[in-house]
């Protein structure tokens, strides 16, 4: 039965998820079928140092009350640049400064430096979702044109989500990314099979030279993981983001790292790649995340620069471990060049916008759906020249 909203339902927004405790916010979050907003997930970002104000994400999360307990709540963040978001609104805020308006501050919804999909608003069962949305989206309005922020951004949207928002005046904007689907594989052979034949021949050659060069990859899960290892991952990231320069995107702190064993191992999994010389020490590894029946890969780095094994380490061992493990989709983190070639298709994602300077946003509804019609005709062409079977659809 779904409860009215009550006169004694407050709202209120606070710079910390310290604030909100544990069990409240994650009996909102464990239902989703995302891991990237619960509460270890988003508080560790924080007391890590990772997503504060001082790096430019500073905590205003909604929270909406029925007395003393919990009833809905919404990840958000005031931001002083677009960093770290990986939907690149870098051409509105040259648009903004054009027209006059302060692009920045902005409000932010999302898991930071995450681009999973996933996002909306937190709302406990058997209430009354459509009168709490109308109540959070009003107090977001609110907030913004209070403290004077240009705009409230939703970004990797849940798709199931989204028609609520686009109800009230949020427009869409569609993006891609690259996500892997198990077709019912039975076998890392039957991934095999869906590509053609000369791709088919590319995938074992680069798997056979990771085997030549004499690595072998062990998979860690639950209590096989090692406090060193989250040290030594942090190790790789560091590099691997420094070999990036100013494009690194070198964002999450040791600390975050350390963190994740005492709190979030159990949604871990390490893809490590030895040599027979050292079996304690992985000469490259990558390290993704699950829950329930989907995977997603963040992050990866190696000790030598040896050919093919990031194939292996970020696309080829998870998939394997991925289909061993009834894994349904596998998101393998942003970027796309190697991706599509290994099976991973162009998959529409979405995020929602609001700007509260009329003549901004008069720009965006005009011209968000011509650009949404130009994304989907670049999604279809990649997905044409997919290396699958000629009778496979991506």
């Amino acid at each position: 039965m779904v409860e009215q909203l009550k006169s004694h339902v407050s709202v209120t927004f606070v710079n910390h998820i310290a604030e909100i405790p544990q069990a409240a916010w994650d009996a909102l979050a464990l239902p989703l079928k995302t891991p990237f907003f619960e509460w270890e997930w988003l508080h560790n970002l924080e007391a890590s140092g990772s997503a504060t104000a001082r790096q430019g994400w500073l905590p205003n999360h909604l929270t909406v009350w029925r007395d003393r307990t919990l009833i809905a709540a919404a990840p958000l963040y005031r931001k002083g640049h677009s960093y770290g978001e990986f939907v690149f609104d870098h051409e509105w805020a040259h648009l903004a400064d054009r027209l006059g308006v302060q692009y920045y501050p902005k409000l932010v919804g999302m898991s930071p430096f995450t681009p999973a999909e996933g996002y909306r608003f937190l709302i406990a069962p058997g209430e009354n979702e459509d009168e709490l949305t109308e109540l959070m989206v009003a107090a977001i309005d609110q907030f913004c044109v209070h403290h004077q922020i240009s705009g409230c951004h939703f970004l990797y949207v849940d798709p199931d989500w989204m028609p609520r928002l686009e109800q009230r005046g949020f427009s869409r904007w569609l993006n891609h990314n690259y996500v892997w689907k198990n077709r019912r594989f039975l076998s890392f052979d039957d991934y095999l099979a869906a590509f053609n034949a000369n791709q088919r021949r590319n995938i074992k050659r680069e798997r056979k030279a990771v085997e030549n060069a004499g690595l072998r990859f062990r998979v860690h899960t639950g209590e096989d993981i090692s406090r060193s290892l989250y040290t030594q991952m942090y190790a790789f990231y560091s590099d691997t983001c420094d070999k990036f320069g100013w494009w690194g995107s070198k964002y999450l702190t040791k600390r975050f790292f350390e963190q994740l064993y005492p709190t979030y191992r159990h949604r871990t999994v390490f893809f490590a790649a030895y040599s027979e010389d050292d079996p304690h020490h992985p000469i490259g590894m990558s390290i993704c995340f699950y829950k329930g029946n989907q995977l997603y890969g963040r992050y990866w780095g190696a000790r030598q620069d040896l050919e093919n094994l990031h194939f292996d380490a970020c696309y080829y061992t998870p998939i394997e471990w991925a289909i061993a493990n009834g894994i349904q989709t596998f998101d393998p983190g942003a970027g796309g060049r190697h991706k599509k070639r290994r099976g991973f298709p162009a998959t529409p994602n979405h995020s929602l916008h609001r700007f509260y300077d009329p003549r901004f946003a008069q720009i965006l509804q005009r011209y968000i759906e011509q650009y949404n019609e130009m994304e989907q005709q670049q999604i279809e062409a990649i997905n044409q020249d997919l290396p699958f079977k000629q009778n496979l659809e991506p």
